[in-house]
């Protein structure tokens, strides 16, 4: 979601320093970066190391996602570019559609409905459906499960390296965004050919 359909990346951050503040505990805008895209209960393993028990983890990692969704809510998200376009093409053409996401599922639907998306993503699998983050293919296999659709007729839209590689691991084709390679890559959704999912299903 966050990279593909949307960029919050510095509604995250703001979220997390004012959790992490009120625990007293200071990361850095590096550490930050280099966990970007996890679950939360691997960052805060990371960040928090000997102190990270799971009621810490539970604790800090809710408190984090509330102040996520009330800056979504209070200061809106605009979809990337191509991003809402496409959705609704593929939608209005037939295809089947989920967001397959480390996030809690209330900040996909928050996220989804501030840009107003809702109703044309037919499933979301979150972090609270699967048990392995990317690489670990299971949340895009869970997805292809709830769409009905066989993971050889899938395609994973993706910007990180993580995530191309949890596609292939589960044997999907993938278009990797901003610089990451996947079968097809692109620097962005507005730079996609017209007919470029037909041409990645016409090659399984």
């Amino acid at each position: 979601m966050d990279g593909t359909l949307v960029d919050s990346r510095a509604h995250h951050w703001r979220s997390w320093r004012e959790a992490l503040a009120a625990e007293g505990v200071v990361v850095t805008e590096t550490q930050f970066a280099a966990t970007f895209g996890q679950r939360n209960d691997r960052i805060l393993e990371s960040w928090l190391g000997e102190r990270a028990t799971p009621e810490r983890i539970r604790s800090i990692g809710d408190a984090k996602e509330d102040r996520y969704r009330r800056l979504v809510a209070a200061e809106g998200l605009s979809p990337l570019a191509g991003a809402a376009e496409w959705v609704r093409a593929l939608a209005a053409s037939g295809w089947r559609q989920a967001v397959a996401s480390s996030a809690p599922r209330l900040n996909v639907e928050a996220v989804l409905r501030v840009i107003g998306l809702e109703r044309e993503l037919a499933a979301i699998v979150s972090a609270e459906d699967v048990r392995h983050g990317k690489p670990d293919p299971e949340v895009f296999v869970a997805a292809a499960a709830r769409l009905g659709v066989p993971a050889a007729r899938c395609i994973v839209v993706e910007d990180a390296e993580h995530g191309i590689e949890a596609a292939r691991r589960a044997g999907m084709r993938s278009v990797g965004l901003g610089g990451v390679a996947g079968d097809l890559t692109v620097r962005s959704l507005a730079d996609l050919p017209a007919d470029a999912f037909e041409r990645l299903i016409a090659k399984t």
